[in-house]
């Protein structure tokens, strides 16, 4: 269950459900914006080195991405000016391709994803985009909260560094 202690009266936050592989941007009972998601094959958990998405509280630590084109391939969260496609994904199979937008998540929690073998920034967890056709609303990333671009562009241009994420079961 949230605690509501965390969020401020009317303040939005970013609602990430690992059950329902669904993701919301709310603001009081409002719903902002909404996507299916896909999160861990692992599962949840917090490990270093786990392929697990983290549990608990977080929040946008950065925005990378900003005015990329879609499908815009990154490594080490920087753009290589390569778009991806067909091509590219022959060339590459099995590159956890991260595209068109990223927001890093950092833990909230210390000793539980913040901090230690458990930092969710150092685990390198993001939001961001990935190849369209992968399915959503299935659990099949590494770690990370993968959307479809378009979606991973309306949430960006909606949320700003702080804004609190709350990843749960």
């Amino acid at each position: 269950m949230m605690n509501s202690d965390v969020i401020k009266d009317n303040e939005a936050w970013l609602d990430i459900s690992l059950t329902q592989q669904h993701c919301w941007l709310r603001q009081a009972d409002k719903v902002l914006f909404e996507a299916p998601v896909s999160t861990a094959l692992n599962g949840p958990g917090e490990q270093n080195g786990s392929g697990c998405t983290p549990r608990g509280w977080h929040l946008i630590r950065a925005k990378i991405g900003d005015n990329q084109p879609i499908n815009s391939v990154f490594v080490g969260r920087r753009p290589t000016a390569e778009i991806f496609n067909a091509a590219l994904k022959a060339q590459l199979p099995n590159r956890d391709w991260i595209l068109t937008r990223i927001l890093w998540l950092s833990g909230m929690e210390v000793g539980k994803n913040r901090l230690g073998n458990v930092d969710t920034m150092r685990r390198y967890i993001y939001i961001h985009g990935c190849p369209d056709e992968l399915p959503m609303g299935e659990a099949l990333s590494h770690g990370c909260v993968r959307m479809r671009n378009q979606d991973v562009v309306t949430l960006f241009d909606q949320v700003h560094p702080g804004l609190k994420v709350w990843i749960h079961e």
